[in-house]
């Protein structure tokens, strides 16, 4: 028999951080994962070529290093031997014709860069900074507390006295402009406008979508605070770090346990059943890091479930797909701005029409035309992650049909039942070293070996990443906030009162913050 106060159900960020709270808090916690290792979307591997250290989902940590689970957690993590890399140049842009922008971790800097493109756009860019930091405690609370909770009402009533009814209006109004609004407004220089408008898409969003705005200027704000930190060695340190943490407290963690059912008892949850037969016992409830579809549809008995929770579920949404391309090359990549070399992680993309072009043509089920590219080079802070000389290249493409209707181009032939196979796989990604490779002078002739992951790929790798959405469900205003993950729920809790749900599909969404894991291990402790 395993018996456990805690059963958690997946092994991502959020379940190791609310793993190892609940752990040092003195319960009994049992991690199961299906795969073969932990982490989720967190995946070391030498997919290409030995040596060549490739992070085979996410890439940077800038959510981690300002979460507030790092800040409780750090110092073990760091005795446990994590480290992180970093440098003053975490992000820019590229444009096709090899024009290009770095935000850095200076502020001044900025706006000074700005300002010398078109005058004024780095002041307006300033402006909209500090107002940012001036609501920082409301903008922040909002996106990283437990919503139905006092301590949300006390931070409302708060600013409601403080900015008075027609100022509180005036934020939520303000609150709700998308990033298209913003950049129009404020920025004449169609670069600065390329480089802030897709870091939106990072956030499950287009610079169309209502918050778009906000969600945009929280973002530069915090890359331009923390950087895009990553983990020296590759990012599965900081796995093996919460996993050392976690069994240092008594906690297991315990691969290739695929859990099929949340079984019940007197109307509350007091085992899961595995795949293979293996049965877990919970004296304190279940927490499930998994979809709505997979929690609802799947884990729990649809007769504890309340109809309007059946149908929210079956109504829940998910976003476009997503590929990645890792390359090994042979030599470090020669961009026509040798400055960029030293940026961690850029967009190459003609700018904020593009972007918006590229969301529309993926929403509407086509392979895009002309790519927003999002480019990782993580040997430009961690040398280790190559051989010597050599250098990896972490692609990321967000605008991506989940079912193919049809190519922009007309180039390539679409599958009939729409569905992502190996060669319309192999034959975007041709598209998209052919688009990066006017940009990277070097791309073609260094190339080595490269590795594709399409939609289908990463669902399979990761269920969670169901459709290849990164964000496990889309993000937009009616799935957010207060009515995420369903309308007829509150923070994390679900129909059965010991069963727990929480990871990107939950409040505060996606990113590598732990933040659903922190906020429900906190309300757990007490």
């Amino acid at each position: 028999m395993h018996s456990s106060d805690y059963i958690i159900i997946g092994s991502g960020m959020n379940s190791l951080v609310c793993a190892a709270l609940l752990a040092k808090a003195g319960h009994a916690v049992t991690v199961l994962e299906r795969n073969e290792h932990l982490g989720g979307c967190i995946k070391t591997e030498e997919i290409s070529l030995p040596g060549f250290k490739h992070e085979v989902f996410s890439a940077v940590h800038p959510l981690v290093v300002s979460s507030p689970a790092y800040a409780e957690l750090a110092d073990d993590l760091h005795r446990l031997g994590l480290e992180y890399c970093n440098n003053d140049s975490p992000t820019g842009v590229v444009l096709p014709d090899g024009s290009s922008l770095v935000l850095q971790r200076n502020r001044a800097k900025n706006i000074a860069a700005m300002n010398a493109l078109c005058p004024g756009d780095g002041d307006r860019y300033q402006a909209a900074m500090q107002a940012l930091e001036e609501k920082s405690e409301l903008v922040f609370g909002l996106l990283g507390s437990s919503l139905w909770s006092f301590s949300t009402l006390r931070l409302l009533l708060k600013y409601s006295w403080k900015l008075g009814l027609q100022g509180m209006l005036n934020f939520i109004a303000d609150a709700m402009a998308n990033t298209r609004s913003w950049l129009e407004r404020d920025f004449n220089s169609p670069l600065s406008r390329a480089m802030l408008a897709p870091w939106v898409l990072h956030a499950g969003l287009g610079p169309e979508s209502s918050f778009s705005g906000l969600m945009n200027q929280v973002m530069a704000f915090s890359i331009e605070q923390t950087g895009n930190p990553i983990v020296k060695g590759g990012n599965q340190g900081i796995v093996e770090a919460y996993k050392a943490l976690i069994e240092e407290h008594g906690g297991q963690l315990i691969c290739q346990q695929e859990v099929c059912h949340i079984e019940l008892k007197n109307a509350r949850a007091n085992s899961v059943r595995c795949k293979n037969g293996d049965r877990f016992w919970a004296e304190k409830g279940v927490i499930a890091n998994v979809t709505p579809t997979a929690l609802y549809q799947q884990l729990l008995p649809e007769s504890c479930l309340p109809r309007e929770v059946i149908e929210q579920a079956a109504a829940y949404r998910y976003g476009r797909g997503m590929m990645m391309i890792h390359i090994a090359m042979d030599a470090p990549a020669q961009w026509q701005d040798p400055a960029m070399q030293d940026v961690v992680m850029l967009h190459v993309t003609p700018g904020l029409d593009a972007v918006s072009k590229a969301i529309t043509e993926a929403d509407c089920g086509l392979l895009p035309d002309t790519a927003t590219i999002v480019v990782c080079q993580p040997v430009a802070l961690d040398p280790s992650r190559a051989p010597d000389g050599k250098w990896i290249l972490w692609i990321q493409l967000q605008e991506i049909p989940q079912t193919i209707k049809g190519d922009v181009r007309k180039c390539i032939p679409c599958p009939d039942d729409g569905r992502w196979n190996d060669t319309v796989r192999e034959a975007y990604a041709d598209r998209i070293i052919e688009q990066l490779s006017a940009n990277i002078l070097n791309l073609k002739s260094a190339l080595l070996e490269r590795v594709v992951y399409s939609p289908k790929d990463l669902e399979r790798a990761n269920i969670n990443l169901l459709h290849g959405d990164a964000y496990s469900g889309v993000c937009h205003l009616d799935q957010f906030l207060f009515w995420r993950p369903l309308k007829a729920l509150k923070n994390h809790q679900t129909p059965v009162s010991n069963v727990y749900h929480i990871g990107a599909s939950t409040h505060p969404g996606p990113g590598l913050g732990g933040g659903s894991g922190y906020l429900l291990a906190k309300s757990l402790i007490g």
